[in-house]
């Protein structure tokens, strides 16, 4: 069942980029901009955490204080050199069990040159500080995402 914008945010505690785990729950009261993406280091996935970067400081600004966070399968070894290698300021989650990726309903099977595989749904959550789903963005296009990410939150 695909998650809706009203609805609580389903809460996991998974290791970021350093290893230390984190919980969701833990940042209520400030808005969290959750965005999946598939790979570590793929060209899509790349355009779209430099645009997360580039932006980053606005998403600190005003009511905005959004945190961000960037979740997908790799490892935390995986994310750790995606992170140093474009210097992203933001936290990498590693759902290598894909427990949050189930929870929010974005690890499908998808289709490539008529190969089936699972992988995720490119999907972003905006999360106000209640904790409630403010937006989604399914099938995320990359290229101009995070300005309109920045543009819901206000």
């Amino acid at each position: 069942m695909p998650i809706a914008a009203g609805q609580m945010a389903p809460d996991f505690t998974l290791p970021t980029d350093t290893g230390a785990p984190l919980t969701l729950s833990s940042l209520r009261g400030q808005w969290v901009v959750l965005y999946a993406y598939p790979k570590d280091d793929t060209s899509g996935c790349t355009t779209e955490a430099c645009e997360f970067r580039d932006l980053f400081p606005k998403f600190g600004k005003g009511k905005r204080k959004a945190v961000i966070l960037g979740i997908s399968p790799d490892s935390v070894k995986s994310h750790q050199k995606f992170k140093a290698k474009y210097e992203l300021p933001f936290t990498l989650l590693a759902d290598e069990e894909k427990v949050a990726l189930q929870a929010y309903d974005i690890w499908k099977e998808k289709s490539m040159y008529g190969r089936k595989y699972m992988g995720v749904e490119r999907t972003t959550f905006v999360i106000d500080p209640e904790g409630r789903i403010a937006t989604v963005f399914e099938k995320v296009k990359p290229a101009g995402h995070a300005e309109e990410v920045m543009a819901s939150i206000g």
